[in-house]
């Protein structure tokens, strides 16, 4: 039997695993990327969904990761304006928790710490006089406004996939990796494919990165080709959990809610109908994929809404939730440390006891998985004594090739290209797919060309498209991960989307 060589497997389909795959791939490595579940299906899909520096860090002194992930901002921003776009946070000022003085500091330095292009300056806002007082309890009479960046994260993994595969990568979602073992200088890669227990894979890689997120110890433990290494970094798995409520308020802003405990937590406009509030802290143990809002978590965030916002809401009005597990680096010093104050930056460990190379990522956030993924493929590449120069900061992702990075100039355009779309259905597609929109919708003229019309905004051609190029195999992948249609179709719609999906693989068995 042939047996495949890669220059580089990456093991872990989140944010930072197809980051790097995608970064690795475009340097001219032959790169496979393997993924036990969906891309993007554990942590990268479940976060407050946002792109920023990290207000709050600066209460303990990360200045230089708050400084790297601003820097990050802007430089996401420009690559895919059509899932990534400017947002305006509100800031309630509750001096019971931070003196006035003490948030203005804060916020001249988010405004100074890097360079803003496209994103405002923070302001004083005076909630008597100002719309965006409106939804506050009056108790609070004034504020502050500043700007972070929203992302679709599930869609941010699936573009950087997509990228890596158009520059050459293999990319294998529901494969995943069972054993690492070493020959030589290089890594044979075994793996299972979903459904085929009794049946392994295996490839030969020269170097391999460990991205598993929450498993990436996991990975290492549970490997003999490790055993007897020191100083292999630890993590502190962290549950965040998320409410999604009918829409509370008008307005596209978003607030930024102080907590009596110090923490904060964000409700934000989300899928146009709904509001996001989120998120929570709490230590977590077992299968991260597990991982549900507890009754504690449920109360904690109906509490904080409630505590600002004049319009209160129950455990009845939550429509749907979602919870993720923060694989935290963790520092022998942090021992004791709250989750809170637990450090959100990343430590790429370099193991070096044998001669195949292989980094491990511990740790990390949304905003700076390009600039991680630039880094682990310029370490690995050392440790291979390769050199190939970095090229992802402003290459545009699929889509995302706007000019001027003016989406709202882009989504005119398309208006008069399609001016036969519904105007919710194209702001949609141009959302979610920036001028890859183009692939699914080519040769159409009218609703009938786009094939099988399932409800609620759902055609046959975006789903084929999602199935064919964005790895989607499931309904849950397109209606919940590739969109979030399953919040707004009802359940006819999701049965038939899925039994239209099993019926198109079992056609090609």
């Amino acid at each position: 039997m042939t047996v495949i060589n890669y220059d580089l497997c990456v093991i872990g389909g989140g944010i930072n695993g197809a980051g790097i795959a995608r970064d690795a791939a475009g340097r001219g490595l032959k790169v496979l990327l393997l993924e036990a579940e969906d891309l993007g299906g554990a942590t990268s899909s479940s976060s407050t969904k946002l792109i920023h520096g990290g207000l709050r860090y600066l209460e303990y002194y990360e200045f230089k990761m708050v400084r790297d992930a601003l820097k990050e901002r802007e430089v996401l921003l420009s690559m895919a304006p059509h899932v990534i776009w400017p947002m305006e946070f509100i800031l309630p000022h509750t001096p019971q928790q931070r003196p006035a003085w003490m948030v203005r500091m804060g916020l001249f330095l988010y405004d100074h710490l890097a360079r803003r292009n496209s994103l405002k300056a923070s302001r004083g806002v005076d909630f008597a006089h100002d719309a965006r007082g409106a939804p506050i309890r009056s108790e609070y009479n004034k504020g502050f406004s500043y700007a972070d960046c929203w992302a679709d994260d599930s869609r941010l993994v699936a573009l950087n996939a997509i990228s890596a595969a158009a520059h050459g990568a293999t990319i294998l979602t529901r494969h995943r990796c069972v054993k690492l073992r070493v020959q030589d200088d290089y890594w044979i890669v075994e793996y299972q494919k979903e459904g085929e227990q009794s049946h392994k894979h295996a490839v030969n890689a020269s170097m391999v990165i460990n991205a598993a997120g929450p498993w990436v110890r996991h990975l290492v433990d549970d490997n003999s080709a490790f055993n007897d290494e020191d100083g292999i970094p630890d993590i502190r798995l962290v549950k965040g959990s998320h409410i999604i409520v009918a829409r509370q308020y008008e307005g596209e802003q978003a607030y930024i809610l102080q907590q009596p405990d110090n923490r904060i937590t964000f409700a934000i406009p989300y899928e146009h109908d709904y509001t996001l509030i989120g998120t929570t802290e709490e230590e977590y143990e077992g299968d991260p994929r597990e991982a549900r809002i507890s009754d504690a978590e449920m109360a904690y965030l109906i509490n904080a809404h409630n505590q600002f916002f004049a319009k209160e809401i129950t455990k009845k009005d939550v429509m749907w939730t979602y919870s993720g597990v923060r694989p935290l680096y963790s520092e022998s010093s942090d021992a004791g440390k709250s989750a809170t104050s637990a450090t959100r930056d990343y430590r790429l460990y370099a193991h070096d006891k044998n001669a195949a190379p292989m980094v491990s990522i511990f740790g990390g956030k949304l905003t700076t998985y390009r600039k991680l993924a630039e880094q682990a493929v310029d370490k690995i590449l050392k440790m291979h004594d390769r050199d190939a120069a970095p090229w992802t900061a402003g290459a545009a992702l699929p889509g995302g090739d706007i000019k001027d990075a003016d989406f709202d100039a882009f989504l005119m355009t398309q208006a008069q290209r399609y001016k036969w779309l519904p105007k919710a259905l194209l702001h949609r597609y141009a959302r979610s797919y920036g001028t890859s929109m183009d692939v699914f919708l080519q040769g159409a003229r009218y609703l009938q060309d786009l094939g099988q019309d399932f409800g609620g905004g759902v055609y046959e051609s975006e789903i084929l498209y999602l199935l064919r190029y964005e790895f989607a195999q499931t309904a849950e992948d397109v209606l919940w991960r590739r969109s979030k249609l399953g919040l707004h179709v009802s359940d006819d719609v999701v049965a038939d989307v899925d039994r239209y999906i099993r019926q198109y693989w079992k056609d090609r068995i």
